[in-house]
């Protein structure tokens, strides 16, 4: 577990999210990780943090603060995009349902927690909004829609003007953009939570993404809340429940009281009527009350030859006792198996059932077998069992690192090629180098990613530009193998 921030941004108009194409009539829906790094970055350039920011994150083999995309949300519902491992469901009463799984991008936090604590969706219940690709309660609108605004580019020296579409994101009211910050430990959460929050309340003032001499991107006061990663995103499970679940039978122990009510007068009442019938039943038993006790001894004595001439007085009584203790000691000793229960010596249990049918002259024979496949079972038992895997659920893009151990033969991830302008007081406009990065939702085996930063500056530029790849992973429960 490491110290995190989670961030909700209300937008107070327009978002413009550049979609990978880069066309004016497309827009995104999803505010990937890079570039709210390279957002930070810039605000951090203006606080006057830059180069110890760099040097904690984008130098760093292990970053100081990592950030996820940004998701949306609606009042109280946090969307995520789902592992891919579990989305879409694969069910068949979910594959014949009314609802298109499949075409949910985001779905709420809540159901990838229901699906991994293994319990089973309600179609009734649920539906995909198709402007936002959100799996919304029935009955519920997305969190935004998308919209084209309408402008004309007029050239100055010639008048003659231009119309142009340029999309973007109306977020209804009580709707915005999430996303988590994770630090490395408490002491890169010390140093810098407070500057990261500037830089957020910095970049609520002067806008995300694109568009913004227009206005847009802009957002009302970031609201903060402070956890611990993964439990942020993934809660465990609830331990206490079990726990609850055996206090009422432990309650019930109390039985133990009714020894210690023994000072009591209602305890012996409770436990004599049921001593009381035991007694009953001996005196019926032929009015021998008194010749009982006589008739018990005598039998233990003679019951291995005098059985057949206690038929009238000692009939009822050894039937009643004794089957269960006098006949069966007597008539194992006399029979003939005496001689087979000192040749097994050990396990005359396991061998004898199995030799009795068996001719009866040849009891070693008989366990030699055993013996021989007992010798054979362990060469069975050292096949090797598979090894399992950690897997890890990526909300941000992942470039990865050299000392990653990713298993990239499992698991199941997409690829995204991202690219973009360089925006720099060095210079501006040039195209970044294409690098290819790990989406989000993306399922990874192995050890916990961490992630790069590659420079995707142009050859010759004046500067380094780090593209941050660094990666905010939730480990999932269970391994698989």
């Amino acid at each position: 577990m490491n110290p995190g921030l989670l961030v909700k941004l209300r937008p107070a108009g327009p978002w413009r999210i550049g979609p990978d194409s880069g066309a004016r009539n497309r827009v995104d829906s999803i505010y990937h990780s890079d570039s709210l790094y390279s957002a930070v970055s810039s605000a951090m350039a203006r606080l006057g943090s830059l180069d110890g920011w760099l040097t904690g994150t984008a130098r760093a083999a292990a970053p100081a603060v990592c950030f996820s995309s940004c998701f949306p949300f609606l009042d109280e519902i946090d969307f995520v995009v789902p592992p891919r491992t579990i989305w879409p469901p694969v069910a068949p009463a979910l594959l014949a349902a009314r609802v298109r799984w499949k075409s949910a991008r985001f779905v709420p936090l809540a159901i990838v927690q229901t699906i991994l604590a293994g319990r089973k969706l309600d179609e009734q219940h649920w539906g995909v909004d198709g402007p936002s690709q959100c799996l919304v309660p029935a009955g519920r609108p997305g969190p935004f829609r998308i919209d084209i605004r309408w402008s004309a580019a007029v050239d100055r020296l010639t008048g003659v003007s231009e119309r142009h579409a340029t999309a973007c994101l109306e977020f209804r009211p009580g709707a915005g953009l999430w996303t988590v910050v994770s630090f490395l430990d408490e002491a890169a959460r010390q140093r810098w939570l407070d500057p990261v929050k500037a830089a957020f309340r910095l970049l609520a003032d002067t806008g995300f993404g694109g568009a913004r001499s227009r206005g847009w991107g802009r957002a009302e006061t970031p609201e903060f809340i402070e956890g611990q990663l993964p439990d942020m995103i993934l809660p465990p499970p609830p331990r206490v429940e079990p726990m609850r679940a055996v206090e009422p039978e432990t309650a019930p122990a109390p039985v133990e009281a009714s020894p210690a009510a023994g000072e009591a007068a209602t305890a012996p009442l409770a436990v004599e009527p049921e001593a009381e019938p035991a007694p009953v039943e001996a005196p019926p038993a032929a009015a021998e009350a008194a010749t009982a006790p006589p008739a018990m001894e005598p039998e233990v004595t003679p019951p291995p030859v005098e059985q057949p001439p206690a038929a009238g007085e000692a009939a009822a009584a050894p039937l009643a006792v004794e089957p269960e203790t006098a006949p069966a000691p007597v008539e194992e000793p006399p029979a003939a198996e005496a001689a087979v229960v000192a040749p097994s010596g050990i396990a005359p249990l396991a061998v004898e059932p199995e030799t009795a049918p068996a001719p009866g002259e040849e009891p070693p024979a008989a366990a030699a077998p055993p013996e021989e496949s007992r010798a054979e079972e362990p060469a069975a038992a050292v096949t090797p069992a598979p090894a399992a895997v950690q897997l890890h659920w990526l909300l941000s893009l992942f470039s990865p690192a050299p000392a990653d151990a990713v298993d990239w033969t499992c698991g199941d991830y997409s690829v995204v090629t991202r690219g973009g302008r360089v925006e720099s007081p060095a210079g501006s406009g040039e195209l970044k180098k294409l690098v290819q990065m790990v989406a989000e939702g993306s399922v990874l085996c192995g050890g916990a990613p961490t992630g790069a930063a590659p420079d995707v500056a142009p050859d010759g530029f004046a500067h380094p530009v780090f593209r941050a790849g660094f990666a905010v992973a939730i480990p999932l429960p269970g391994a698989r193998s």
